[in-house]
């Protein structure tokens, strides 16, 4: 075996489901496909093949089936800054309750197509999370996100409430409309020049003041990588420009104003230490420290959902399972369907 560098020591013992990573890139850092090709996930990927406006599309995914099956599966939706890889230990802990996990990446992010032209909806990609999910069997399901994957699982319930059983929004992002709040539109153009210019370093700095209230683990690290690896390969213009199609989608399309017809049971599972607002660096520095204030929005969602159950993390920021696994995992599974 080569002998491992520094970030590469990180991320083998840091991703302790995974075999060990990568191809390394010439400044010790990895290298990745614009399809995540070279980054390994803790269970094997298979590929849900179909047609969406007009173009032929893959969506990787995991589907994780339990030991002890309790007949419930609970479907993974992940962030913007995330990929189904990211949820390795939640699918650890779920798995071993007895659920099926079923974790897809979206069109558009990680192992999935990212097409060159896409009209990016929370409509459009729940109906195909909707799609793949009557391809492998799955009627009813959990809809667990987290993120912007909580803004997606929000429009699932919405579209499929007979289907979703209940949601799970972990630090869901979408709590307030950014728009209404004065952040200006940066619009698609802009967004793509902001996201050609990612780096690792960015990303660690932003994850570490937002998703981790100022604390670093080394077992954050994989994260960083795995997204800055593709910005390092020969994809990085097209992971580029579907990331700033995806951030106008967030911007354009609040689902606030709907958490009142939510009809299934929703858990929010709240780190009070996130500050997580889309293009709050492009605000006027006077509405900047309005926003984002997830003690506030924790509070007044559960008011707006009817039938919401609010667990709250107050040392926790934007990733509690992530920041504190156990303490997240036990709430989690206290607070799910059985």
């Amino acid at each position: 075996m080569p002998v491992m560098t520094r970030v590469s020591r990180a991320l083998a013992c840091a991703a302790f489901l995974f075999p060990p990573l990568l191809a390394a890139h010439a400044a010790d850092e990895p290298a990745y496909g614009s399809e995540l090709e070279g980054f390994e996930y803790p269970y094997p990927i298979q590929r849900f093949a179909f047609t969406s406006q007009g173009v032929k599309l893959q969506m990787a995914y995991m589907d994780v089936k339990p030991a002890k099956p309790n007949g419930r599966t609970v479907v993974l939706m992940h962030g913007k800054n995330f990929c189904g890889a990211t949820w390795a230990g939640t699918i650890k802990e779920l798995s071993s309750a007895g659920y099926r996990v079923v974790a897809p990446d979206q069109v558009g992010f990680c192992k999935s197509t990212k097409p060159a032209h896409y009209q990016y909806t929370f409509q459009q990609l729940s109906e195909n999370t909707r799609a793949l999910l009557a391809s492998i069997g799955v009627k009813n399901a959990i809809i667990m996100g987290h993120s912007t994957g909580g803004m997606l699982a929000v429009r699932y319930g919405l579209m499929f409430p007979q289907q979703s059983e209940q949601l799970v929004l972990v630090n869901p992002i979408g709590l307030e409309d950014w728009k209404t709040l004065g952040v200006p539109s940066l619009g698609v153009d802009k967004w793509y020049e902001r996201e050609l210019q990612t780096t690792a370093e960015r990303i660690r700095n932003y994850e570490k003041a937002t998703y981790y209230v100022n604390t670093w683990k080394p077992e954050y690290e994989p994260w960083v990588q795995m997204l800055a690896g593709m910005y390092r390969g020969p994809g990085k213009q097209i992971v580029a420009w579907n990331s700033a199609l995806q951030y106008d989608m967030i911007y354009t399309q609040p689902v606030v104003y709907e958490f009142p017809r939510l009809k299934m049971p929703v858990l929010l599972l709240i780190g009070l230490k996130d500050t997580t607002a889309i293009g709050k660096d492009a605000a006027p520095a006077e509405i900047r420290p309005k926003l984002g204030n997830y003690p506030e929005l924790a509070k007044r969602t559960a008011s707006a959902i009817p039938k919401s159950t609010l667990v709250t993390f107050p040392e926790m920021g934007h990733a509690p399972q992530m920041q504190d696994p156990a303490q997240f995992h036990k709430a989690l599974l206290k607070g799910l369907l059985r």
